[in-house]
This record gives structure tokens, sequence and C-alpha cells, in this order.
């Protein structure tokens, strides 16, 4: 690569972030809490540029799997961190955040691409069997992690007892796995739309695939460790303004989340509505999938309770969403009501949050 294209800002700002991170400025004052602030959006829009260099070189439906495993082994071990550090007050902290993310997955990026694409191109087209696939995998571990644990009786209220814990994660693995085989080997097929152009797109050298990928790694580690340490400035902002606590972790998980949203909804914007259905929903399952198993050898090491279980409120908002989202998905083709159908699905989930 030459010199001045290092010196772009989708490698400037990582580096910047990185000194800023590691000087100790962050959290003693409000103006070094924007530029922090500052830096994590560049960092986020890095990511961005990073990710789609990689899945330019590898093609789909790799491409969207590297982000999204990259992003979610961050979160698990941002959750894993937060979690060993805070003891039985962070039970319930895994639960929140999966939770969080897998709404804003379901019904923010989805709900986004479909309208954005749908107010561009009125309709886009997509493979409905990829559909089917993701949401046949994301439906029986969500059920599995978030809802039977409040009716099982082995343990009084929403807990795994450590033999149902160790069958729950085992299983998670197992739906992943077999899934990903599908995804990349067996039926690859399912997850790519033939390109009218394909000889238009750039395909970057080796080696510029390799420096963007470890710059992409090295965006969405500070980006995660630069939301950890603005927590404490989100949290006196919430509380300032008098809302839950738990709205914190919607907002970190949001700021976790921008880069493959940013990236998925620039796919749509290209009408590349499968690439965004492959990072979205490929990031839900791997949300959890990944995230609880991981979770529940730590609770297992440390001795910490694990709360998985949801209340009836979350519950009830959970199965309103994949609902919509199967519904949105089962024709092949979007349009602008499914889109904003999501969106307000997505608004009653934070105002619920707030005004609970």
């Amino acid at each position: 690569m030459k010199i001045k294209e290092l010196l772009h800002y989708t490698y400037i700002f990582p580096v910047l972030a990185v000194g800023y991170y590691f000087s100790g400025l962050m959290g003693t004052g409000v103006v070094f809490d924007v530029v922090a602030g500052l830096l994590l959006t560049g960092s986020v829009l890095s990511a961005v540029h990073h990710a789609e260099v990689v899945a330019h070189k590898v093609g789909e439906p790799f491409g969207t799997i590297i982000l999204a495993l990259c992003i979610t082994i961050i979160e698990v071990a941002l959750i894993i961190s937060l979690m060993v550090a805070g003891g039985e007050q962070a039970i319930t902290l895994a639960r929140d955040t999966v939770f969080a993310a897998v709404m804003l997955i379901l019904n923010g990026i989805l709900g986004i691409c479909i309208l954005v694409g749908g107010v561009k191109y009125y309709e886009q087209f997509f493979a409905r069997t990829s559909a089917t696939t993701y949401l046949v995998s994301i439906v029986s571990i969500l059920v599995l992690t978030l809802v039977l644990p409040n009716f099982t009786s082995s343990v009084n209220g929403p807990f795994y007892n450590q033999a149902q814990l160790i069958f729950v994660s085992i299983a998670c693995l197992v739906i992943y796995g077999i899934f990903l085989m599908v995804q990349t080997i067996r039926h690859r097929n399912y997850f790519i739309v033939p390109e009218e152009h394909p000889e238009e797109h750039y395909i970057p050298s080796f080696n510029k695939t390799l420096i963007s990928f470890i710059f992409l790694v090295i965006c969405l580690a500070i980006v995660v460790m630069m939301a950890k340490g603005l927590s404490t400035t989100i949290e006196n902002m919430v509380q300032s303004m008098g809302a839950p606590k738990s709205l914190v972790g919607v907002i970190i998980a949001a700021v976790v989340l921008l880069p493959e949203g940013l990236a998925a909804i620039r796919a749509a914007r290209g009408n590349q509505i499968q690439s965004s259905l492959n990072l979205a929903l490929g990031s839900a399952l791997a949300s959890i999938g990944l995230t609880i198993p991981a979770v529940s050898v730590v609770c297992i090491m440390y001795d910490i309770p694990l709360v998985l279980g949801l209340d009836k409120k979350d519950i009830i908002l959970l199965s309103l969403s994949v609902f919509i989202v199967m519904l949105s998905l089962s024709r092949g083709k979007t349009n602008i009501l499914y889109g904003t159908v999501l969106l307000v699905n997505l608004a009653a989930y934070i105002f619920t949050v707030i005004v609970p």
C-alpha cells in the first residue's frame, strides 16, 4: 500500500482512538468525553470501510460472517469483563445485552435497511430460503435461552441449573455450527443473489485486504473499549434524565452494533438487500448463539448466578418482533411498509424501556 492511502481517515481515526483511550483522558471531563465520542464515531465509520474491503475480497457470504463474528466475539468479551467485575450485581447483564442486541438488529437494523431500500427501489428481492434458514435457527435459540428458563421447575426464578445451562449452551453451539456449515458449504447458494454486473466490483489485493482485516479488528476492539469507558458517563446522563438504568445497556448495545448496522444500510442503499439480511440476521444469530455459551462457562467457573428468562412484557415484544420479521421476509421481496412496522416495534421497545 502507498503511504498516501495510509493517511486516509479510516486508518487515522483508529490509531488516534487507541492512543486517546490509553492516555487516560476519558472520563475526566465533558470536553474529553465529547472528543472520545467523536473518535468513537470515526472508528465506527472506519470499521464499516474495512469490513467492506474484506467482504469484496472473500465474497459472500463469508464477508458478512467475518464482520458478524468479529463483533460478537468482542461483545462477548465486553459482557464477560463487566460480569466478572460486577459480580452478583451483573447477573442480568448478559440477558439484557443479548435481548437489546436482538431487538435492535431485528427491528432497527433490518427495519432501516428495508425502509431505505423500499424508498429508493420500491421493491428489493432476496433469497427466501436464506431468511427461512436464519429464522429457524434464531427462533429456536431465542426460546431456549430467553423464554424457557421461566418455565423450568428445578430452580425458582428465571434461572437454569448447571446441568440445564450446559445442555442449552451445547444446543446453541450445535445449531450455530450446523448453520455455518449450511451457509458456507452445503447450501451456500441460499445466501447469494446473482448480480447483474459482477465485473464492476473492485477486488482489493491480498495485502490491502490483510491490512483492512487487522484495522477492522482494531476498530471493533476500540469501539467496545471506548463504549465501556464511556458507560459511566452514559449512566450518569441516563440517571439525570430520570430514565431506568436498563437504558444504559440499550445505548451501549447500539454503539457496539453501529459498524454492522451502517454496513447493512449501505448495502441496502446499493440494492444489495441480501447482504443486508446476511449481516443483520447473521449478527442476531451469532449474538445469541455464541454469547450465551461463553457467558455460561464464565458463570459456572466463577459461580455467578445467571438470569436468562425475560419478563412477560419483554417476551411479548420479542414475540411480536420475530413474528413481524417472519411475515416481512416470507415472500422474498420487501417494501416500505415492512420497514416502517419494524421501526415502530423498535420505538415501542425503547419507549417501554424508558417508561416501563
